[in-house]
């Protein structure tokens, strides 16, 4: 009798060893068919990008075709825009964020919120650009780097909600009982325990935001349009990095696709930073 219960369990045991081999060899190679495009893209990149690099990419406006220039302009107006966008959109997305967390997790009007946060965080950006063309551009009848910064909050402010309502759940409830046992007020609970215990969480959410916004096409395409030149008034059309190499990958130029791939270089590292750095700190978060 317990030889035969020995034989069940060993060939039991044989059985799950085979399915974890075969699920552990399914998953290394998805791992390297992905990284495999990845690397290549990432190749590619560097390759045809550091052709394009230059002192007068960085110093230059856009050029006419076959002449000499950079994307200077393209990259301040980027700068400038996703700037602004994030100093609109995170406090807005933070404080709501803290609502949702920690005054009114169950009410009617969080469950509003989460539901209209969901869409925005699964809307096209394209949807949102279009948006604020109907509000703003086709109101005022002029493309406007303000219009950019309105469509890239918009984009903003779902990241930042979502992370910091995650972040601030995950701070243990024996914290806040803590404080409210000494008589601290819930405002200086907040501030001072609950949203600097998820500051490195915040602050991650922040970061990934910013990448998200730093490559969008779309909406800029339909608010802040383009610029050849430098331009610092954001009441007028403004030029942006992936504007640009949009503009220039399509052309038949060689100095324009060459600028573009230098942009695309240029656009590549600085997300791939930003997203190293949430990485970073989430770890040294945990």
């Amino acid at each position: 009798m317990s030889t035969a219960l020995d034989d069940v369990r060993r060939a039991a045991f044989a059985k799950r060893k085979r399915v974890n081999f075969i699920a552990l060899t399914l998953s290394l190679a998805a791992m390297a068919f992905g990284l495999f495009w990845l690397f290549w893209i990432l190749w590619e990149t560097l390759v045809l990008g550091i052709g394009g690099l230059a002192w007068a990419t960085f110093t230059q406006m856009t050029p006419p075709p076959n002449e000499v220039g950079g994307i200077a302009n393209a990259l301040y107006g980027s700068f400038l825009m996703v700037m602004l966008a994030t100093l609109v959109g995170t406090p807005i997305g933070i404080l709501a964020g803290i609502y949702l967390a920690e005054y009114d997790p169950k009410g009617w009007l969080a469950e509003v919120t989460r539901f209209v946060n969901d869409i925005l965080l699964s809307a096209p950006s394209i949807v949102i650009g279009l948006f604020v063309y109907a509000v703003v551009v086709a109101r005022f009848k002029s493309f406007s780097g303000w219009a950019g910064v309105i469509a890239l909050a918009l984009i903003v402010i779902p990241v930042v909600i979502r992370t910091t309502e995650n972040m601030l759940h995950l701070v243990p409830a024996a914290m806040r009982e803590a404080a409210y046992a000494l008589g601290t007020p819930k405002w200086k609970v907040i501030t001072m325990i609950t949203l600097r215990a998820a500051l490195a969480g915040v602050v991650t959410g922040v970061l990934l935001a910013v990448a998200r916004i730093a490559g969008e096409t779309a909406p800029l395409l339909f608010t802040a349009l383009n610029n050849q030149f430098w331009t610092s008034n954001l009441s007028d059309p403004m030029a942006s990095l992936p504007v640009t190499i949009f503009k220039f990958a399509m052309s038949p130029y060689e100095n324009w696709q060459q600028l573009a791939w230098a942009g695309v270089l240029l656009i590549t590292v600085a997300v791939l930073g930003l997203n190293i750095l949430a990485r970073v700190l989430t770890r040294r978060k945990n």
